[in-house]
């Protein structure tokens, strides 16, 4: 911008800000640049995106959308650009190499150094896949990026009715994964519609790929089994016949471990009925691509969370906010809380409702179970912090909005994404184990959840608020994860966390829990009063009616559970949480 040359600061500022989302100064800049008259939308372009990468996006959205002949010219193009970007890749493998590891006084021979610069080019090359694959500014490449092509090309030539390509391409597939039963399938049923006679081959730019690249790998397996060489294959659909026996028995080995976890995770999510009938496992930590993760609903009637909705207008108005702070997290959203002690004493008071300020006790206990018994059966989990809370998005703040909600974190420990690691001390939580959110309503837009791997921008999973959603999840480095912009309306929604530590147990609770118990005995003796009463005007019955004008009956005004502000049904059955 000093320069006077706009367009250019902002193409900067915007590919910057692709790659490193999370830089705060960006971000301002960006909505500054966006406020600023000269600037038009068409300014901000990533400088540098590759053309494989926004072919395949785009062909992957029209995909979603069902637009197949749209989907099928952007993923012929990503593939095509795609395998012309890895030729690159692979020619700059071919160059000097150093081994920064090597000892001085080690010099090999002629045919060692050799060999050894060659087994370098060929791991380089090997690796090029993962460099095509890797979306720029991201630290994950993508899996099987280029099966995945062939696989979304078939089903879209299939849906158009083409029959003949979409055999092609199950052809091309199966070159990679010549066991996969689905595509076999397929393919059965397309020589079935295309007639025997039809003879259905492999793309050749595909036969060639995989052919060169499984001759490369067998060199390097054989330098792996017999030179001391170490070698991480980029691919998962690699035969295993062509793997060295000793190397086999290490995967093997990982293999199994990998598969006790899983059966692990599986008993964890297997573990008998929950605490509570008509409760619904809506996605579990495979759907949601992570471990340690579940989403439940039903957790709460509709009119439980009109109830309890009703009680976050106190937190706005007499509400404890987050550490005082009425926008801990971005300017653009008002932040409203309340604890479950602040609830009672505000009930105390005759603020708001006992019945809801109890159903907050009620529905957290009621969470507290179901996470309990979903993840730690047997092993209690403590209550470290229950806080009813409202995000409300602040009109006249929207516009240009680039920031999110609540920043991506983890739970106990501080993240670190470039270190790619999660530090297990103060100030964090160390202490928590597990975490909830327990949503009231969904009448507002943004605010989802969203999980992402440690580098905090590669998103895994989403959730999205409804009426009774309770979101549970594991609190360490395992669940980085942060909130979308509210950018209209008020989210609202009982945040929650658990300890296994008796000793961190939140004491805020307890104190609520007595106000309760003194309420409780307080009702039961106003109940017997009344009962009482009835039953001295039900004995004088028989006795001629005193008629004084404008005066009721005594028996009739004190009716039992005729008192508006009892409502004894609604609260024995608030009672079974």
């Amino acid at each position: 911008p000093q320069l006077k040359k706009l367009d250019q600061a902002v193409s900067a500022a915007h590919t910057f800000f692709v790659a490193n989302p999370q830089h705060l100064q960006m971000r301002e800049d960006i909505e500054k640049y966006q406020r600023m008259s000269g600037v038009k939308s068409n300014s901000f372009r990533d400088l540098e995106a590759m053309p494989h990468w926004e072919a395949y996006e785009a062909g992957v959205q029209h995909y979603d959308a069902d637009e197949y002949v749209l989907a099928m010219a952007k993923l012929e193009e990503s593939l095509t650009e795609a395998l012309s970007a890895l030729e690159d890749c692979r020619a700059l493998c071919e160059g000097p190499w150093e081994d920064e590891d090597e000892e001085e006084d080690m010099q090999p021979g002629l045919y060692e150094a050799i060999a050894a610069h060659y087994i370098q080019v060929l791991k380089c090359r090997q690796q090029c896949v993962l460099e095509i694959a890797t979306k720029p500014g991201r630290i994950s490449a993508t899996e099987d990026f280029i099966p995945s092509h062939l696989d979304l090309l078939q089903f879209a030539y299939n849906q158009v009715g083409n029959q003949t390509l979409a055999a092609e391409c199950a052809a091309s597939y199966l070159l990679f994964y010549p066991t996969d039963e689905p595509m076999l399938e397929k393919m059965k049923q397309y020589r079935t519609e295309l007639g025997e006679d039809t003879a259905v081959t492999a793309r050749q730019n595909i036969q060639h790929y995989v052919q060169r690249s499984l001759m490369e790998k067998k060199l390097i397996y054989y330098s792996v089994e017999h030179l001391g060489e170490t070698f991480n294959d980029p691919d998962l659909w690699t035969p295993d016949e062509l793997i060295p026996e000793n190397l086999k028995e290490k995967y093997r080995e990982d293999q199994e471990k990998q598969k006790e976890e899983s059966l692990d995770m599986e008993e964890r999510e297997k573990r008998g009925p929950l605490p509570f009938e008509g409760i619904a496992v809506t996605m579990d930590s495979h759907q949601m691509n992570g471990t340690q993760r579940v989403v439940f609903d039903r957790v709460l009637t509709e009119s439980e969370c009109k109830d309890l909705l009703r009680l976050t207008k106190a937190a706005g108005e007499a509400g404890d906010g987050y550490r005082a702070r009425r926008s801990p997290h971005t300017p653009h959203e008002r932040f409203e809380g309340l604890t479950v002690l602040k609830a009672m004493q505000l009930a105390q008071n005759g603020d708001v409702d006992w019945r809801d300020a109890k159903l907050l006790l009620q529905a957290s206990e009621k969470s507290r179970k179901i996470i309990e018994s979903y993840f730690t059966p047997g092993k209690k989990l403590h209550f470290s912090f229950t806080h009813l809370v409202c995000r409300t998005a602040v009109d006249g703040q929207q516009e240009g909005r680039m920031d999110l909600s609540h920043p991506v974190h983890a739970d106990n420990c501080l993240l670190d994404p470039e270190g790619q690691e999660c530090w297990k001390e103060p100030p964090a939580y160390v202490y928590r184990d597990y975490s909830g959110i327990l949503y009231l309503n969904d009448d507002f837009q943004g605010g989802g959840l969203f999980f992402t791997e440690v580098d905090t921008v590669t998103v895994t999973a989403e959730v999205h608020p409804k009426c009774g959603r309770l979101v549970a999840f594991s609190s360490g480095k395992e669940n980085p994860h942060g909130v979308w912009a509210v950018s209209r309306g008020r989210r609202c929604a009982i945040a929650l966390w658990y300890t296994h530590s008796r000793e961190h147990a939140e004491q805020e609770r307890v104190k609520a829990e007595e106000l309760m118990e003194q309420k409780a005995v307080e009702q039961d003796r106003l109940d017997g009063e009344k009962r009482r009463g009835t039953d001295r005007s039900s004995r004088s019955s028989s006795e001629p009616p005193v008629h004084n004008s404008g005066t009721k009956p005594a028996n009739r005004r004190q009716k039992p559970g005729s008192d508006s502000k009892q409502h004894p049904k609604v609260l024995r059955a608030r009672d079974e949480f």
